[in-house]
């Protein structure tokens, strides 16, 4: 078991990516709004069988089979901008009158760029006993971190992360 990571990790490069697009004023390539929201298409298109995965997973696992994975498709909400949401439902889910398991990826009209949210995630269980248990929460760790990095550039701006300040040189595709 390792405790260091590659400074290669795909969670560290999407970030660094993000930096780079704030500090930059692009999202990839593109400027406009418009070019920008053709990439967040592209960007649906291929995190759908990822997200019914996951989707599909909890639901073959938790659910026992019995819930249904559904895709939103791409739409255009005044509130949101352009939002395709993944869910998966199941009857004690309805009976309960709660939410569906959701996943969003949205462009909000007044940002720079696409991001995701789940539907209610703030709080991750941890039930830990084991150094194996402990190693297969990484990639939890990891998406939490990413996330704090994010809302805390939220807070202030990019120039907080010392990667991401202009005449820094980082890879970031």
């Amino acid at each position: 078991m390792s405790t260091t990571t590659s400074p290669d990790a795909a969670y560290t490069k999407a970030l660094l990516r993000h930096f780079a697009d704030l500090r930059d004023g692009t999202h990839g390539e593109a400027v406009s709004r418009q070019d920008k929201e053709a990439l967040f298409r592209s960007a649906v298109d291929l995190l759908e069988p990822y997200a019914r995965q996951a989707l599909n997973e909890v639901n073959e696992v938790l659910m026992l089979g019995q819930g249904i994975v559904e895709s939103s498709g791409i739409g255009r909400s005044p509130d949101t901008g352009l939002i395709c949401s993944w869910t998966l439902g199941w009857a004690e889910q309805r009976a309960a009158g709660i939410p569906p398991i959701t996943i969003h990826a949205y462009y909000g009209r007044g940002f720079h760029h696409p991001h995701l949210r789940g539907g209610t995630v703030k709080e991750w269980p941890l039930n830990v006993f084991t150094p194996e248990q402990a190693a297969q929460e990484l990639p939890i760790l990891r998406a939490i971190a990413s996330a704090e990095i994010h809302n805390l550039v939220f807070l202030a701006d990019f120039t907080i992360v010392p990667s991401s300040k202009p005449g820094t040189t980082t890879s970031t595709r």
